[in-house]
C-alpha cells in the first residue's frame, strides 16, 4: 500500500476533488446506482482506482447478483462491505475484497473475528479507526492488513492508527487529504 490516506468520497463534489488529487486509490461511500457508470468512467479517465462500498449504493441490493453485476459491468479495483456474501463474491471475481467491521463492544469484536475467518478478505476496514489499541489487536489476531476509518478527525488520529498497524486510513476529511498529499 503506497498511500497512507484513502480519500473517502460521499458525493460528486468530493469525488471530483479526489480526481484532481495526487492519490491513486480512493473510496466511494454513498452513491446512487445510476452514478456507477459515470463515476467508473471518470475514475478510469483520470487513472484512479476505486473501492466501492457496496452496502451504500442506493438502488441496488448488496447480494451475490448485484456484486457480480458491479464486478462485470464496472470492474472496480475493489469492493467494501459488511456482508460476507459480497466479500466472498468479490474474491471469486478477482476483485480486491475489504471486509468492513464495526468494533462496538466485545461481542461485536468476537463476531467480527468469526466473519473474517470465514471470508478471508484481502483487507479489513476497522471502524471506528480512532482506537489504536483495538487496531493493533485486530491486526495481530486476524493476520490480515487493515484500514482504519471512522472518527478520524486529525493528523494525530491518522498517525495513531498507522502506528498501531493500519496500512492506511480512510477519511473524508479534506484537510487530512491535503496534509498527506
Amino acid at each position: 500500500m503506497n498511500q497512507k490516506i484513502l480519500p473517502a468520497c460521499s458525493n460528486m463534489k468530493d469525488f471530483e476533488r479526489f480526481l484532481t488529487s495526487p492519490y491513486e486509490l480512493g473510496v466511494f461511500l454513498e452513491m446512487h446506482v445510476a452514478q456507477l457508470k459515470n463515476v467508473s468512467a471518470m475514475a478510469e479517465a483520470h487513472g484512479k482506482k476505486m473501492l466501492y462500498h457496496v452496502d451504500m449504493i442506493q438502488g441496488i441490493k448488496s447480494d451475490d447478483y448485484s456484486t457480480e453485476f458491479i464486478c462485470q459491468e464496472y470492474k472496480p479495483y475493489g469492493l467494501i462491505s459488511t456482508k460476507s456474501n459480497v466479500i466472498l463474491k468479490a474474491r471469486q471475481k478477482g476483485i480486491l475484497a475489504v471486509q468492513r467491521v464495526f468494533l462496538l463492544d466485545s461481542h461485536a469484536l468476537e463476531k467480527s473475528y468469526k466473519l473474517i475467518k470465514k471470508t478471508q478478505p484481502d483487507f479489513i476496514e476497522v471502524l471506528p479507526g480512532a482506537m489504536p489499541h483495538l487496531i493493533a489487536e485486530v491486526r495481530e489476531v486476524a493476520g490480515i492488513p487493515l484500514f482504519a476509518g471512522g472518527f478520524i478527525r486529525s493528523v494525530e488520529d491518522v498517525e495513531n492508527a498507522l502506528n498501531a498497524g493500519a496500512v492506511a486510513v480512510t477519511t473524508s476529511q479534506k484537510d487530512i487529504w491535503k496534509y498527506y498529499s
